[in-house]
């Protein structure tokens, strides 16, 4: 039996713009499982990233429920998300976001120093996770001279160094060229497999296809659900044309 990290209840998201009222996510319930790879996937509109944003408590919801780790979050103060956010959740975005005035090795270990005071430890996971995305050679250099796809796996690095409950990604390959968002993924798909939670938005049939789960969006709600587990990893063909077969068969 998987065990439940995240959960929406009746989730309901309605943006207001003068007398036009937008209803983005509609009744969604949902459950995103402890060390599953889940995709959200869905035509452009259905409400993916609003969803995304709205689980991790970076945007709030018009109602239902929110629980992380059993715990209802949806009405926490904004101090208390914050110390989520920075101790539990990893983040990983289209645009890295790196720090321009900031080396590769300073915009990781900043996130831990948010943390924790001890600089030492801070400092050991920030080298070992550079090794472990293969950016261990750039930590000198500052985000003006790195490609899009070294900049991406320092925002992975990133991510990872407070030792985060679950990674939420939005696009995270958007940007990048085949080469780059295929490393990109390589990293993801890795940390995955060693017990990492992650929930990504993509528009991309590569990276659902590295899934154990997808759940597919139309309308503000979950309109099915694949689940991509009885597939071997290295069956990639294979995978990817389940993905394609299921999203083409809900509109996409």
């Amino acid at each position: 039996m998987k065990k439940v990290i995240l959960e929406g209840k009746g989730l309901c998201k309605t943006f207001v713009s003068g007398k036009t009222m937008s209803h983005v996510i509609r009744n969604l319930d949902v459950e995103i499982y402890e060390g599953d790879f889940t995709v959200i996937m869905g035509a452009s509109g259905a409400g993916k990233s609003t969803l995304l944003y709205a689980l991790s408590g970076v945007d709030s919801i018009t109602s239902g429920e929110i629980y992380f780790k059993n715990k209802r979050i949806d009405q926490y103060k904004e101090n208390q998300m914050t110390e989520i956010r920075r101790d539990e959740i990893g983040f990983v975005f289209q645009e890295p976001n790196l720090l321009d005035d900031f080396t590769v090795f300073e915009n990781v270990a900043l996130t831990g120093y948010l943390k924790t005071k001890n600089r030492k430890m801070v400092n050991s996971k920030t080298q070992s996770l550079l090794e472990s995305v293969e950016m261990e050679e750039h930590h000198h250099k500052f985000p003006s001279q790195l490609s899009g796809g070294q900049k991406q796996r320092v925002a992975i690095a990133r991510s990872l160094i407070n030792e985060p409950e679950i990674i939420f990604a939005d696009e995270p390959t958007g940007a990048l060229n085949a080469t780059q968002g295929d490393l990109a993924l390589e990293m993801l798909t890795d940390f995955n497999g060693k017990g990492q939670s992650i929930l990504v938005v993509t528009h991309d049939i590569k990276v659902a296809a590295r899934a154990s789960r997808l759940l597919y969006m139309k309308s503000g709600k979950i309109d099915g659900v694949l689940e991509l587990n009885q597939f071997n990893l290295l069956d990639v063909k294979e995978r990817e044309q389940e993905v394609f077969d299921f999203v083409m068969s809900k509109g996409w």
